[in-house]
């Protein structure tokens, strides 16, 4: 075989290796957050946009599949519709992987939630309530918000604690 084939054909498969390389690690990080973020997934995460940390603002939140459901919560007068991604949607955009969230509010308040509930439940990241955006003194701008109404055996106290209102972050664990 002829040196130079063979030394073309060389340059020509570390090239393309070089690419297909550099197609994993460049996907492996979400978009930047351009506004403020509302949302700091941290942990066990392999996407992420800040250091270790993949931080979502609110347009990030809003390009996810948004879902919707009306119940009933000790929160609010009469039925609330709530609008947001699913809380699985979240950590699948993240690669997030283990059997525990710490959910905290902006207050420090933290709340454990396991894994299950974001696969078992339509669980929901609450950005709209009764299509409106909510205020941090109206327990926004972010919440978690379990659909009882769909789900009878969710209306219990154990289920009400895992509603963290006024959401900034999720360790996964």
């Amino acid at each position: 075989m002829n040196p130079h084939v063979f030394a073309t054909r060389r340059a020509c498969l570390l090239i393309g290796l070089a690419g297909l390389l550099h197609w994993p690690l460049s996907a492996l990080a979400l978009e930047p957050a351009i506004g403020s973020p509302l949302l700091t997934v941290s942990g066990n995460v392999k996407l992420t946009n800040a250091g270790r940390l993949a931080q979502f603002d609110m347009e990030m939140l809003e390009k996810l599949p948004q879902h919707s459901f009306e119940t009933k919560t000790p929160w609010h007068k009469g039925p609330t519709k709530f609008t947001g991604p699913l809380l699985r949607d979240i950590l699948a955009a993240t690669g997030a992987s283990g059997h525990t969230l710490l959910a905290t509010a902006v207050n420090d308040y933290r709340v454990t939630i396991p894994m299950e509930d974001a696969q078992k439940h339509d669980v929901i990241v609450v950005r709209l309530t009764n299509g409106q955006p909510m205020a941090l003194r109206d327990k926004g701008p972010l919440l978690i918000m379990y659909p009882f109404d769909q789900q009878p055996a969710l209306r219990s106290a154990l289920y009400f604690s895992r509603c963290i209102w006024q959401l900034r972050g999720l360790e996964v664990q």
